[in-house]
């Protein structure tokens, strides 16, 4: 993979996602527990042994930023290995990038002093495990000029994606975005191909489109524009896409054992966390005795910036108290420095320096850091972001009409607590 130059977009605004991207970018939104969704696509690529890589972030990237220069110092120059984070700089025009294809022309030229063989292009913000190399090895055998990721979904989901349709050796004949009636799989009619905003070009090849156009995309304008002319081929991620590593596995007997496996459950695993419904789906599918994204796995390993924080503590088991409390959590994630002091944390994500105080109820919900849950308070799906001291009995998730007063509640009914919205009392 030394002739593969990754570019990862980290530029996206988030406006889904507020009042999460109220100061930070999208990418640089806290994820299970202690990693941030830029950890995702990064640890995809050093998993992949790819080790050039170009980050272009745009909108409110200093935590971001931040986050990668404590936590991904890990490159050898001497070895030519890098991690360049690149700032907007308008070295075309007096404009900021107008869609992905802009962005990589507005930083041509980073990739013209590497001049690798294949330049592979990915998004910072979707969650899920994906060996480049075998999507290297695919576009090679199929002698492609462009190979694009695809995510096979059900044909009702296709109106929210850019859909491929392919033929039988899944070369792309036709590209629409998020059309009514999506075109199926030609050997699945009831699936049809969603891209996931992964691309691998030749690059002599993408030079030449950035220099002799001006798209602004990748997906709604340079791959419509380019299939009839060249070899577009889908890469169908679900069916293809393999990641070996052990899981546990519940013998006869009831025991749980350590088994090696050549392609684990998440090799089919995809979310893009848009909304913050998503947001919420995929940290609950971090839970649970047998996740559906696991961050457990030692081949294919999440690397992060890790906060020198004590070990997670529970405290008081007083069964038999007038009150009984027992600090527990159950099904959940529980990050370094929390203190579950009396409380009772079901089905829920906890980053760091998490505290539930006596008798309170956290369930199905995203605790990031720095948050105190006071004493009797009962937080039912909910996503409460940092710095947040919320007060004894208050009650979140619980009353919907009360909920939508104060804060975001989405679709599916989780009430979002913005940055630092309860203070801490004098």
């Amino acid at each position: 993979m030394k002739d593969v130059l990754t570019v990862i977009m980290a530029g996206g605004k988030g406006t889904r996602l507020m009042p999460l991207t109220q100061d930070r970018s999208k990418p640089a939104v806290p994820f299970g527990g202690i990693y941030r969704l830029i950890d995702i696509p990064l640890s995809n690529c050093i998993n992949s042994q790819l080790y050039k890589i170009l980050i272009f972030p745009q909108y409110k990237s200093q935590s971001m930023v931040d986050h990668i220069e404590e936590g991904w110092n890990i490159f050898s120059g001497d070895l030519g290995h890098y991690l360049r984070i690149a700032a907007p700089q308008q070295r075309t025009g007096a404009e900021w990038y107008r869609g992905t294809a802009d962005c990589v022309r507005q930083n041509l030229y980073m990739v013209e002093r590497e001049r690798p063989r294949y330049v592979l292009i990915l998004s910072g913000d979707h969650v899920y495990k994906m060996d480049y190399t075998s999507f290297r090895q695919y576009h090679e055998d199929k002698g492609a000029d462009v190979t694009v990721g695809l995510l096979e979904v059900d044909r009702a989901q296709g109106s929210e994606f850019g859909i491929a349709e392919v033929d039988n050796e899944f070369r792309i004949r036709a590209w629409a975005e998020k059309p009514h009636d999506p075109k199926p799989i030609p050997d699945d009619p009831e699936r049809c191909l969603a891209s996931m905003g992964i691309y691998l070009f030749r690059t002599d090849l993408l030079l030449d489109l950035l220099h002799k156009t001006d798209y602004d995309d990748f997906g709604g304008d340079i791959i419509p524009k380019i299939i009839n002319e060249l070899k577009v081929y889908a890469y169908p991620y679900r069916r293809l896409n393999q990641i070996r590593d052990y899981i546990h596995m519940v013998d006869p007997d009831g025991e749980r054992r350590f088994r090696l496996v050549d392609r684990t459950r998440d090799s089919q695993y995809w979310r893009d966390v848009g909304t913050l419904d998503a947001y919420w789906n995929a940290n609950m599918d971090l839970t649970g005795i047998d996740p559906f994204f696991n961050l457990y796995g030692s081949l294919w390993p999440i690397h992060t910036f890790q906060r020198q924080c004590p070990p997670a503590k529970f405290v008081f088991n007083q069964p038999d108290h007038k009150e009984p409390r027992i600090g527990s959590a159950i099904d959940s994630v529980v990050s370094h420095g929390c203190i579950i002091s009396g409380g009772t944390v079901r089905s829920s994500v906890l980053s760091y320096n998490v505290t539930i105080r006596s008798w309170a109820e956290v369930d199905e919900s995203v605790i990031m850091d720095d948050v105190e849950v006071g004493r009797h308070c009962r937080i039912k799906k909910a996503i409460i972001d940092k710095h947040n001291v919320i007060p004894a009995h208050t009650e979140i998730g619980i009353n919907p009409l009360a909920d939508r007063e104060r804060f975001v509640v989405t679709p599916r009914g989780i009430v979002v607590v913005p940055k630092g919205y309860f203070k801490k009392e004098d």
